[in-house]
């Protein structure tokens, strides 16, 4: 875990933004680029504080591992993803946030790091669709033997999903309503 992440504990407070949130990480996830929006609400003092840690030092433990599993995979394909996200400030509040997150590539067309912007969510589609879904899928982690096969189960419940709607994920995102 990240020494800048420290100890805290969950706080059960939200935190709100109105500005986008950028951040730009390499391959590996880790940081590259922060604006001030993302250290402002991640509760990050000092750009250079954050440059080289992993970008899931914000990872909040309500986030289902099954669908940071699809966006690195949508990634790593060459594809852009939209996903909500519920993230974790290093005091413990929490935020939500619309991603959409892109490869970034070089002039020979390589992948050589992710953009990614955050906006403000629809509040409806939290709190009536998002919610409810990933605690299902939480839920269906927590009940298996082991994390990985906890990700994989909720992971095809989520493709299971998406074949039932004859969607894709980004198309499933936007029909709850963005």
């Amino acid at each position: 875990m990240s020494e800048l992440y420290g100890n805290s504990q969950l706080t059960g407070k939200e935190k709100f933004f109105q500005d986008i949130i950028v951040s730009k990480t390499d391959l590996e996830g880790k940081i590259t680029y922060a604006n001030r929006v993302f250290m402002d609400i991640a509760g990050i003092a000092d750009e250079k504080a954050c440059l080289g840690q992993p970008h899931n030092m914000i990872r909040h433990p309500d986030m289902p591992r099954a669908v940071f599993y699809l966006l690195w995979q949508t990634l790593k394909s060459d594809k852009e993803i939209f996903a909500y996200v519920i993230n974790r400030a290093l005091n413990g509040d929490h935020y939500w946030v619309l991603a959409h997150v892109t490869p970034s590539h070089d002039m020979n067309h390589n992948i050589i790091g992710y953009h990614s912007n955050r906006r403000v969510p629809n509040r409806m589609v939290v709190n009536e669709k998002i919610i409810p879904l990933y605690k299902d899928l939480l839920s269906i982690e927590k009940s298996c033997s082991s994390p990985k096969a906890g990700m994989e189960k909720s992971f095809q419940t989520v493709v299971d999903l998406l074949a039932d709607a004859k969607l894709g994920y980004n198309e499933f995102i936007f029909s709850l309503g963005v």
